[in-house]
């Protein structure tokens, strides 16, 4: 087995610099590479856009992606620009115009609106269930059994600053760590396909693994669980897909018809058989022709949103609201978690 790449380390000061760059410039209106703006690349004068840009996923198929292949996206078509590294980076490309959406973890929405990043979350697309969940993985002989045993060990996930990196903090925190103590657990970002990887050649102590990954490095055996978020939280909606609120309000009809397709999407994932979904999204990886590999789909259980439809609940925003005050990286009382979202959109009603 080759050798996987290093984990490489960034502290959450670097990363948090980082979105505040990002967010500064989108506050500014700056001009993208792409030539959009950060109401995102424009329509012709009087028509609303109907071909979305986006990032995709190595392997994988999203909400959009599935929506569109089932017919639940009308006369709205979807444009891969790419592949994301991160749901950070994912929204950023959004906010700054480079795509017309962007996914990400609800506590890096929470800090780009904070960094005055105008955008607003339409419907939710990932999130932790009994089946699918953001799982801490150790070898199968590790001595780490408890929070107070990371001290000084490294924890490999796939970006700072968000969804991994918060739930480890909340686990380090539940179980009596100070703060100082906890600063002495080492994140690192290490790519999710090198995950498992990494951790079976003991470059990191506890390796952050969810989905398809998460799956097969468990059929292969050799790991076990040292918590996931679904035991810290129960069943929740991680994640939503945000638009700039200028491109919701020129272009109200897509953005209906966009959270509208991707909601079905996700009721369709959820009462159709397991088998079929997955042959359908292996017909979806085969089909668009970018040579992956699709060996890991068999994997798949659910996309784990919590609500009918990928409707937004109030409550998964405030917990990250709180969460980020408490630490200080936001101000507290300065945002309202239901300014951060609309349901408005979602033509699929309360379920």
């Amino acid at each position: 087995m080759p050798a996987a790449p290093t984990p490489t380390t960034r502290t959450r000061r670097q990363f948090l610099t980082l979105l505040g760059i990002s967010a500064a410039a989108v506050s500014c209106g700056t001009a993208t590479a792409t030539g959009g703006s950060a109401s995102g690349p424009a329509a012709a004068p009087g028509k609303q856009i109907t071909a979305l840009k986006y990032q995709g996923a190595v392997g994988a198929v999203t909400l959009p992606e599935l929506a569109a292949d089932l017919g639940f996206l009308g006369n709205l078509t979807l444009d891969w620009v790419g592949n994301t590294i991160s749901g950070p980076q994912d929204i950023q490309s959004a906010a700054t115009g480079q795509t017309h959406f962007g996914g990400a973890f609800n506590g890096a929405v929470v800090k780009l609106v904070a960094g005055k990043a105008p955008v607003k979350a339409v419907i939710s697309y990932y999130g932790s269930d009994k089946d699918t969940n953001l799982g801490y993985y150790v070898l199968e002989d590790s001595p780490l059994r408890g929070p107070r045993d990371l001290i000084g060990k490294k924890v490999g996930m796939n970006t700072l600053g968000a969804h991994a990196q918060a739930l480890l903090d909340i686990y380090l925190s539940r179980g009596g760590l100070s703060r100082a103590e906890s600063d002495k657990v080492e994140a690192l970002v290490v790519p999710p396909v090198n995950t498992e990887q990494s951790l079976r050649q003991k470059q990191i102590e506890v390796g952050v693994l969810s989905g398809v990954l998460r799956d097969k490095a468990v059929a292969a055996g050799g790991v076990r669980p040292l918590f996931s978020d679904f035991d810290l939280l129960g069943a929740f909606s991680g994640g939503t897909y945000v638009m700039t609120e200028r491109f919701i309000k020129e272009n109200p009809d897509t953005v209906r018809t966009f959270v509208t397709g991707v909601g079905k999407a996700i009721d369709w994932s959820r009462t159709t058989p397991r088998e079929e979904v997955v042959a359908r999204m292996t017909e979806i990886v085969r089909k668009r022709g970018r040579n992956e590999d699709v060996s890991t789909l068999k994997y798949w259980r659910s996309y784990g949103v919590a609500a009918p439809a990928g409707r937004i609940e109030e409550k998964e925003f405030q917990l990250w609201i709180d969460w980020l005050a408490e630490r200080g990286e936001i101000k507290k009382g300065r945002l309202n978690a239901a300014d951060l979202f609309t349901n408005e959109f979602n033509g699929n009603g309360k379920g």
